[in-house]
């Protein structure tokens, strides 16, 4: 079998698995890949999505006992979405474009990328730059969801 677009039949539950692991296969080594996929994978939607799962993500099938591997076309994907190929929110727009960024080199507003971001995505967000880093397995701890305005002074 040869690397092509990914398809996979089956549950949603399971294809999300395998291509996630596909993903993480093609990335390991590498902490911008590594920080990319884990945000697409963390966020799941993307992946949900078989108009972005099959024209921007290559799966090679793993030979003589080796993994099966991933990647995302990240320049690809990123003009689908500004070209509105791929409708979406806003939340789902800005991560993928912050793991396009981090993992593809494509550059990205970072004004615009990370206001707007919820809570989960934000924390998300500063993983990936912390892995990015070298930091992997950094964990985030964001502080109470009270404006610092509103917040009570001791």
């Amino acid at each position: 079998m040869i690397a092509g677009p990914w398809s996979c039949p089956g549950p949603a539950g399971e294809r999300l698995a395998v291509l996630a692991a596909a993903l993480r296969a093609g990335a390991v080594g590498l902490y911008c890949a590594e920080a990319g996929a884990e945000l697409l994978i963390g966020q799941q939607s993307w992946l949900s999505r078989r108009d972005f799962t099959g024209p921007f993500v290559t799966v090679t099938p793993g030979l003589a006992g080796r993994a099966t591997v991933a990647v995302v076309d990240w320049g690809a994907a990123v003009a689908a979405l500004a070209g509105g190929a791929l409708p979406c929110g806003s939340g789902e727009r800005r991560l993928l474009h912050l793991a396009a960024s981090i993992a593809g080199g494509i550059p990205a507003d970072l004004g615009e990328t990370l206001t707007g971001l919820d809570r989960a995505n934000i924390a998300a967000a500063a993983r990936a730059v912390l892995h990015a880093g070298g930091h992997r397995g950094a964990t985030v701890t964001l502080p109470p969801d009270i404006p610092p305005h509103l917040r009570k002074k001791a």
